[in-house]
């Protein structure tokens, strides 16, 4: 058995926000779930969510814009975009619509079998709920 340790343990995604009570509460009443971790540094206020196992994706152009075909009708989510696999599609996005989420687009079936729906978070993050079949 070999001892040697894979180059990366974790990803995160650190996202800075003008309004932090908003986004902290559609984040975690959305997704229904409890900050991991929450710090008070010099009058600056952060928290931590833990998301499951975490992945970078890294996409040209096209495959964006075929994701975006796929999800959203058209080209429209930014450089960065949120896909958060979640057990109960219907259910996560209707927490996230009561938390303050932008429907972007109404759920569509992937040509490989998953349910996603593409919304924005209040900041404007584009976000892709999938349920996997």
């Amino acid at each position: 058995m070999s001892d040697t340790k894979p180059p990366i343990f974790e990803l995160r995604v650190a996202v800075t926000t003008p309004d932090y009570e908003r986004l902290v509460k559609f984040y975690c009443l959305g997704l229904g779930i409890e900050p991991a971790a929450v710090w008070n540094n010099d009058g600056g206020r952060a928290l931590m969510l833990e998301m499951g196992k975490a992945t970078l994706e890294i996409f040209d152009e096209r495959q964006a814009e075929v994701i975006d075909g796929l999800e959203a009708g058209k080209r429209v989510s930014g450089q960065v975009r949120f896909a958060l696999q979640v057990p109960d599609l219907k259910a996560a996005m209707g927490r996230m619509l009561a938390n303050g989420a932008t429907l972007v687009h109404e759920p569509v079936l992937t040509p490989w079998g998953d349910l996603n729906v593409r919304l924005q978070d209040p900041d404007g993050m584009q976000i892709t709920l999938f349920q996997a079949k």
